[in-house]
């Protein structure tokens, strides 16, 4: 899609691309105006939807806050974020957003598009399609849910950065996923990342490498296959440290966006992981918020 000064957008389709003209109020003094006039507002996600056989396009603008002062290589905190399918997401703060409904939603469609798919007829293709898209519909909109559930949380813990495995080590470590499951993961990190710009938050892809393996204390970090005796338990063989396998993972993506921010030239001024309990960094261990609390 792109949008035009002269009041118009052109569409890209599945044939050609198609121009159209913005239904505009007379009046110039309308809101309207005033997100399409203004260069601080930036055209995002918007979406297209046909209603009584017509058309809509509805466009969605969003205007940066000022970005909060930068963190320095002291205060510079991450929150590191699994993704999955049973769980969706996981942070290092120990919270996790179930994919239980999206599953669920998915496994429904596919179900009716194998009985659709026998049948055949033009009726059936039609009903397809509509399936499908309220299938969107509905993953679109959980996947906001829990991307703005993940920015309160980076938000609760005063951090300047959310850290995810780069997408093509999800592949690797689950590879039964499916093209939706693929498609969903690409969404989810899309929408956090154009979230967070607008709360000055950084989103940053770490290397996948192990993160479901190594051990996240950090004085261990013992890498074993065996340290993942179930999909949901981690038990680490070398200092039997045991936890959720994707709070686990959450906690290594996030140490391991530290490390990166200490070694790369860019300085991020990324210092520790957030925790629930505390801080966690490679150099100082484990740092709770009160006394007494443990990791």
């Amino acid at each position: 899609m792109t949008l035009f000064d002269d009041g118009t957008v052109s569409l890209s389709t599945v044939e050609d691309r198609v121009q159209c003209e913005l239904a505009l109020p007379d009046d110039e003094d309308g809101y309207q105006y005033n997100y399409l006039s203004d260069p601080e507002w930036k055209l995002t996600e918007s979406t297209l939807t046909i209603r009584d056989g017509q058309w809509f396009l509805h466009l969605g603008f969003r205007k940066p806050s000022p970005a909060p002062e930068c963190s320095t290589a002291e205060n510079g905190t991450v929150l590191g974020v699994d993704l999955g399918i049973e769980h969706l997401a996981v942070t290092s703060t120990g919270r996790f957003f179930s994919g239980s409904s999206l599953q669920h939603e998915r496994d429904q469609y596919e179900e009716l598009q194998r009985r659709l798919q026998k049948t055949g007829t033009r009726s059936a293709y039609q009903t397809h399609r509509q399936v499908s898209r309220r299938l969107r519909r509905f993953a679109i909109d959980r996947l906001h849910r829990v991307a703005n559930g993940i920015l309160d949380e980076a938000r609760r813990y005063d951090c300047s950065t959310i850290a995810f495995e780069e997408l093509t080590g999800i592949v690797d470590r689950l590879p039964n996923q499916t093209v939706f499951d693929s498609w969903a993961f690409r969404r989810l990190v899309s929408y956090v990342e154009y979230k967070a710009t607008v709360h000055g938050i950084d989103v940053i892809l770490v290397d996948p490498r192990n993160t479901s393996r190594m051990c996240s204390r950090t004085d261990c970090a013992h890498v074993d296959s065996a340290n993942r005796s179930t999909r949901d338990t981690f038990q680490c063989q070398e200092c039997g440290y045991e936890v959720h396998a994707d709070y686990n993972a959450a906690k290594n993506i996030g140490l391991r966006a530290v490390r990166c921010g200490h070694t790369s030239s860019h300085r991020t001024g990324i210092s520790q992981c957030a925790l629930k309990s505390g801080t966690i960094a490679p150099e100082k261990g484990f740092v709770p918020h009160s006394p007494g609390q443990t990791e």
